[in-house]
């Protein structure tokens, strides 16, 4: 019998040119240590253009972005239409409250595919192109004085595989104490 998994891929994209939008895609293959396969940010070291320039022997900290289809719902509620890739992640999913995990918390995908979360997505200006003011809600001061920032999680491939639609995800915490996820 096998196990019904509550979290879900929505979407998977990817694009071999910095666009900051990525196609969706029917599969895409995520390489150990590397990240998407064809993927402008896949890479042993930092491929994002403004780290690049800060220090481009860097780890990739950044080989695979993920997005929870959730926030799309949300978003559209405050009036902003947003679609899987459209905010440059590679992987949308649901069911899974990716802001919630522990940084080094691993992700089964699939079949094979293993990855592991590096840390929160800091987001640019360039959001606002996707639409106008998106930016103030997915990176905000709470009442609390803390930046909350929404836009997503990302990871490093740990095992390979193919990524599809509707594949189930796995989560698994990692052993100690749960430490909260900070851009990265």
């Amino acid at each position: 019998m096998t196990e019904s998994l509550p979290g879900h891929v929505v979407a998977v994209s990817s694009d071999d040119a910095h666009r900051f939008t990525k196609p969706t895609r029917d599969s895409i293959t995520l390489i150990a240590g590397i990240g998407v396969e064809g993927d402008a940010h896949a890479g042993v070291t930092v491929q994002h253009l403004s780290r690049v320039k800060r220090d481009p022997e860097a780890p990739n900290l950044r080989q695979v972005h993920l997005i929870h289809a959730e926030l799309f719902d949300q978003m559209a509620e405050r009036g902003h239409v947003v679609t899987p890739g459209a905010l440059g992640e590679n992987i949308t999913t649901a069911g899974v409250d990716l802001l919630g995990l522990a940084r080094g918390t691993r992700l089964e995908i699939g079949g094979d595919a293993v990855i592991e979360i590096t840390g929160l997505r800091n987001p640019c200006a360039q959001i606002n192109g996707v639409s106008e003011g998106l930016m103030k809600e997915l990176v905000f001061v709470d009442d609390t004085g803390q930046t909350v920032r929404l836009a997503g999680v990302m990871s490093v491939v740990l095992a390979g595989g193919t990524v599809r639609a509707g594949d189930g995800i796995r989560v698994i915490p990692p052993a100690g104490d749960h430490q909260p996820l900070q851009p990265v």
